[in-house]
């Protein structure tokens, strides 16, 4: 049975906030900082934790424990509610939004005065029911979690099998994307491989592991531009990466990818990190919507045809004036985005709109690690590759952690997997596989990808 939210405290204003990622844990607490117990905020997430998502490929290797980069929200409550809970829809009309509480399945409706979406977003297979369902994901820390179990699992396998062709397969892996998750969960992946059968696994031959990634661009990291793109895909091959370029996958198996050139590739690891799309939820209100199906918005974050609605993050579809295209959908821009949203929220709610502030930032830069004491940046226009781009990745996010505690145990495990051998414990759930000994040729740029990253590197 449904039932109202309601208070029998003198009334304040209701303050919604939908999601709990980096745009809403920041809102949550820049709104406390403002308001105090001088409103009724609510935060409502199906998980009960804040994750640090950029560190998530150190979760697949087991170089960080899950607890290390995720924050219980209830931590960053001070003042505000937090329900644990899946969001079933939004009524902009009756400003209501319905949810289903995670324990009990019972149903509850809340009402608000004003709403904050920031619900993040979800992996868009564009519609392909096989890829979905064979691939690997990494997008949350049970995806984290499952791929390293899977990949621990697979290495046992192998370790056992004498059949050289389905041993071949069970040690390639494969992922689609190559962006900046694609690039850190492989070459995550092909660290962690090589160092546990180098440790471990006396039945497996080094040369044997194959990590490639495969690219519907011409190339890998669009986002740091041409030269350190170029770097990175030559650095990433002479690691033994092989890369495909120009192609993508169009279908999977449990133990195969099909790409766009029809090239089958036998395998028994796929993971899928080929783009996200909206929330299905944001997509489908009754409002102005962009390309990629996020709510349009004003200079101050607004939903244009409710003012008393904001929205960031993955939600936001916003332009920048400089350029003329949407800002993306990234961790430093949701956190800079949450601090005007609860800047002008707060002049609403004081009837202070003259002093609402427009959001305006110029990206500082971006960064990626490509391999062990390797990364790319571009901070500022400045081009920086190598260990100094990698130092700083790991600097900038390790101060960006929500709590001290967290920076402690990062930096602990951090120094400890430094010092000793990669853990190969499996913990939890290993999802089961059935493989095909497939012996269909498959095309390999292996040896030119070698030949191309024997180059001298250093023309950046």
């Amino acid at each position: 049975m449904i039932r109202k939210f309601s208070s029998k405290m003198p009334y304040k204003t209701k303050i919604l906030i939908l999601g709990g990622g980096f745009a809403g844990s920041n809102v949550l607490r820049e709104i406390q900082n403002k308001f105090g117990n001088n409103a009724e905020i609510t935060l409502i997430s199906q998980n009960n934790f804040f994750l640090f998502t950029p560190m998530l490929p150190e979760i697949s290797s087991g170089m960080l424990h899950p607890s290390d980069i995720s924050t219980p929200i209830r931590t960053f409550c001070k003042t505000a509610n937090f329900c644990h809970a899946r969001i079933l829809s939004i009524d902009l009309e009756h400003k209501e939004v319905s949810v289903i509480r995670i324990f009990d399945q019972k149903e509850t409706t809340f009402e608000y005065d004003y709403l904050i979406l920031a619900m993040g977003s979800k992996d868009n297979f564009f519609g392909n029911i096989n890829i979905e369902e064979f691939a690997f994901t990494i997008k949350t820390l049970e995806d984290a979690i499952a791929i390293r179990n899977h990949i621990i699992s697979v290495l046992e396998c192998a370790d056992q099998e004498r059949d050289k062709i389905l041993q071949e397969q069970l040690l390639r892996f494969v992922v689609i994307g190559g962006g900046f998750a694609g690039i850190e969960i492989a070459t995550e992946m092909n660290h962690f491989l090589h160092d546990a059968v180098k440790n471990f696994y006396k039945n497996i031959d080094l040369k044997n592991i194959h990590v490639i990634i495969v690219s519907a661009r011409n190339g890998i990291l669009p986002e740091v531009g041409d030269d350190l793109g170029e770097f990175a895909l030559q650095y990433v091959r002479k690691s033994g990466i092989e890369v495909i370029t120009n192609t993508k996958a169009v279908d999977a198996g449990e133990d195969h990818v099909l790409l766009s050139d029809n090239t089958i590739i036998p395998c028994a690891t796929f993971v899928w990190a080929g783009g996200v799309i909206v929330d299905p939820l944001i997509s489908s209100l009754k409002c102005e919507h962009g390309g990629s199906g996020r709510v349009v918005v004003d200079q101050y974050l607004r939903l244009k045809e409710y003012p008393n609605i904001f929205a960031l993050g993955d939600c936001a579809h916003l332009v920048d004036p400089r350029n003329g295209t949407v800002y993306p959908t990234t961790a430093q821009i949701a956190i800079r985005q949450a601090k005007i949203v609860s800047e002008n929220l707060a002049a609403e709610i004081r009837g202070q709109e003259d002093s609402m502030k427009m959001f305006d930032y110029k990206n500082k830069g971006v960064m990626a690690t490509i391999g062990k004491c390797t990364g790319v940046a571009l901070i500022n226009g400045r081009k920086v590759h190598g260990f100094q781009a990698w130092l700083l990745w790991r600097l900038f996010y390790w101060s960006h952690l929500p709590t001290s505690e967290k920076k402690v145990k990062v930096a602990f495990d951090w120094l400890l997997h430094s010092i000793f051998r990669a853990d190969i414990m499996t913990v939890g759930f290993i999802k089961k596989k059935t493989l095909t000994r497939l012996e269909t040729p498959m095309y390999s740029i292996l040896e030119r990808s070698q030949e191309e990253s024997s180059e001298n590197l250093s023309y950046l």
